[in-house]
C-alpha cells in the first residue's frame, strides 16, 4: 500500500499543494528499487534469523521499518520538507523491494505445485486491492482528513498487517546451502504435472551460510539461472507479455480524456472496474491451473488476452460509447488477470528451493522492466503513428508472445557432461 499511495496518491496530492513538475517528476525515481531489486536478493535468500524463521524474520523486519517511517513522514510537511520526505518515501520504496523478495520466496517454500494457481490468484487479488487502497483510496483520505491523518492511518494499518505474520511458523531445513552450489543443473522442464518428491523439497526453506560468497560465485547466481535450459525464451516471454500490456494500458487513458470522458468515469473506470475484472479473472484463473496444467492454460488464458487486445483499437477507429470502453476494459484486464495468475504460477515452479526469493525476483524484475520499457516507448509509438499505431504495435507484441508459448515449454534436457 506505500509503494501504491508513493506511485499514484502523493503525485496528485504533491501538485494540489502546489509543488513544482519538476519536484514530482522526481517520484518515478523512487520506483527504481522495484526494478532492480533482484541485485540483492541473494542476501535475503543468504542470511536471516532463523529462530524466527529465515524468510519471516525479513518480512517483520521491513513491514517495522515501513511503518516506522510511514508514521514519521506523516509528521513532515510536503512543501517545507520536501527534502526529508524524499529520503523517508526512498527508504519505504527500498524496503518495500526488499520485503516482496522474502514474501516471494516464503510463498514459494509454502504453497505445494498444486496449491500455486490459487495461492496466486490470491496473491494477485490483495495485489490489486492494496493499489486500490494505497492510490484511490489514501487520495480519498487525504482529501477529507488531510496529510498527518491519513498517513497515520496508513501506518496503522502496516502494523495491523504484521498479526497474522505472529502465529505463522516457517518451516527451516537445517542444512548449510552455499550460493555457490547452484552451479548444479537447475531442472527447467515444465510439465503440467509436478512430482511429489519436488513438493517435500520446495515445502522447506533451508538455512543460509554465514560467510559472504566471492563475487564470482554471487554472479553464479544469476548466470546459473538466466541460462539454464529455456530460460530465455521463458524471460523474453515476461518482456513481451509485461511490454504489450504497458504499451497498451498507458496510451489508452489519454485517449479517454480526450474522446471526453469526466474524470469521474476515468476514476470509475480505471480504479474500480479494472480492479474487480483483474481480481475475477484471476481467481477463476487460480481455479483451472491445477486441473488443466500449466501450459494448456497459460496457452488459452494467452489467446484470450491477444484477442481481448484487439478491443482497444474499437475506440481507436472512433467507436466510444461507455459500453464499449466498460467491454474494452472488463476484456483486457479480465484476460490480463488470467495471465498473471498463470505466470505467477511459473515463476514459482522456476524458483529454486536453495534460493527462492533470487529466483523468482529476477523474473519480476524483468516483468517491471518490460513494463517500463512499454510505457517509455508508448508515448513515441503514439507521437509518431497516433493511438491506433501503438495499439497495433501491442497487439503484434501479444500474438508474438502467444507463439512463443510452445518454444517455452519445448524444453529438452542436455545429458550432463
Amino acid at each position: 500500500m506505500p509503494f501504491w499511495f508513493l506511485y499514484q496518491a502523493l503525485p496528485v496530492f504533491m501538485r494540489q499543494k502546489g509543488l513544482s513538475l519538476e519536484a514530482i517528476s522526481l517520484l518515478p525515481l523512487l520506483s527504481l528499487p522495484i526494478t532492480l531489486k533482484f541485485l540483492w536478493s541473494p542476501l535475503i535468500d543468504r542470511y536471516g534469523f532463523t529462530r524466527w524463521g529465515h524468510y519471516r524474520f525479513w518480512i517483520i523486519c521491513f513491514q517495522l521499518l515501513i511503518a516506522c517511517i510511514t508514521a514519521v513522514s506523516a509528521w513532515l510537511d510536503v512543501e517545507r520538507n520536501f527534502s526529508a520526505l524524499l529520503v523517508c518515501m526512498t527508504i519505504i520504496c527500498l524496503s518495500s523491494a526488499s520485503q516482496d523478495i522474502a514474501t516471494d520466496a516464503l510463498a514459494v517454500g509454502l504453497l505445494e505445485p498444486h496449491e500455486r494457481g490459487l495461492g496466486n490468484a490470491v496473491q494477485s487479488a490483495g495485489g490489486s486491492l492494496g493499489a486500490a487502497i494505497g492510490g484511490g483510496g489514501m487520495l480519498i483520505l487525504l482529501n477529507y482528513w488531510g496529510w498527518t491523518a491519513s498517513l497515520q492511518i496508513l501506518a496503522v494499518m502496516m502494523f495491523v498487517a504484521l498479526i497474522p505474520l505472529f502465529w505463522h511458523q516457517e518451516e527451516v531445513k537445517n542444512k548449510q546451502i552455499a550460493l555457490d552450489s547452484l552451479t548444479d543443473e537447475r531442472d527447467t522442464n515444465f510439465t503440467d504435472r509436478v512430482s511429489a518428491s519436488s513438493t517435500s523439497v520446495t515445502k522447506s526453506i533451508p538455512n543460509r551460510s554465514t560467510n559472504f560468497p566471492l563475487p564470482i560465485s554471487y554472479l553464479k547466481t544469476f548466470i546459473n539461472f538466466c541460462s539454464s535450459p529455456g530460460m530465455g525464451n521463458w524471460l523474453l516471454l515476461l518482456l513481451l507479455y509485461s511490454a504489450s500490456s504497458s504499451m497498451a494500458a498507458t496510451m489508452f487513458r489519454p485517449l479517454l480524456v480526450d474522446i471526453g470522458l469526466s474524470l469521474a468515469d476515468i476514476g470509475w473506470l480505471m480504479g474500480i472496474v479494472n480492479t474487480v475484472a483483474a481480481i475475477l479473472g484471476g481467481i477463476i484463473a487460480g481455479f483451472l491451473i491445477a486441473p488443466w496444467g500449466r501450459k494448456r492454460s497459460l496457452t488459452i488464458f494467452s489467446l484470450l488476452w491477444a484477442m481481448s487486445m484487439t478491443a482497444y483499437l474499437l475506440p481507436a477507429f472512433g467507436v466510444t460509447s461507455l459500453s464499449t470502453l466498460y467491454l474494452v476494459v472488463i476484456g483486457t484486464e479480465f484476460a490480463g488477470g488470467m495471465i498473471g495468475t498463470t505466470t505467477f504460477t511459473i515463476m514459482m515452479d522456476k524458483a529454486s528451493p536453495e534460493s527462492p526469493g533470487t529466483d523468482y525476483t529476477i523474473q519480476t524484475s524483468v516483468g517491471v522492466f518490460g513494463s517500463i520499457a512499454g510505457a517509455a516507448l508508448s508515448g513515441v509509438f503514439a507521437q509518431a503513428t497516433g493511438y491506433r499505431g501503438v495499439f497495433a504495435i501491442s497487439l503484434a507484441i501479444a500474438i508474438i508472445s502467444v507463439l512463443m508459448i510452445s518454444e517455452v515449454f519445448n524444453i529438452r534436457r542436455q545429458p550432463r557432461g
